[in-house]
């Protein structure tokens, strides 16, 4: 079994900054990449960051610049530094772990910017 946890979600009005994390655990022998994503009312899921176990990121065009991706050393923490942020930045926003192939998605973190 493996568990994820999001956290650090919350309401921030336009231009501040929120720090998200998602904690993996359980069965986790190597886990391949985490990833953020986020889901507004009425769209689809998409993706916003993406780091693979060889540390390389991805970012949403949205967002680069203003959001930066992390990992902590033991490789099953990983953390979503949003700054800058925007009301178009509201949503519900998901981290999902990748190991040998299999995906493992959290709860979701709800994030609101006002304007």
């Amino acid at each position: 079994q493996v568990q994820v946890v999001e956290s650090g979600g919350g309401l921030v009005q336009a231009g501040g900054s929120l720090r998200l994390s998602c904690v993996a655990s359980g069965s986790i022998f190597s886990i391949n990449a985490m990833g953020w994503y986020r889901q507004a009312p009425g769209k689809q899921r998409e993706l916003v960051a993406h780091i693979a176990r060889s540390s390389s990121t991805t970012y949403a065009d949205s967002v680069k610049g203003r959001f930066i991706i992390s990992r902590d050393n033991a490789g099953n923490t990983v953390y979503l530094q949003m700054n800058s942020l925007k009301p178009e930045d509201t949503a519900v926003y998901y981290c999902k772990v990748s190991i040998y192939g299999d995906d493992y998605w959290g709860q979701g973190t709800q994030v609101a910017v006002s304007s």
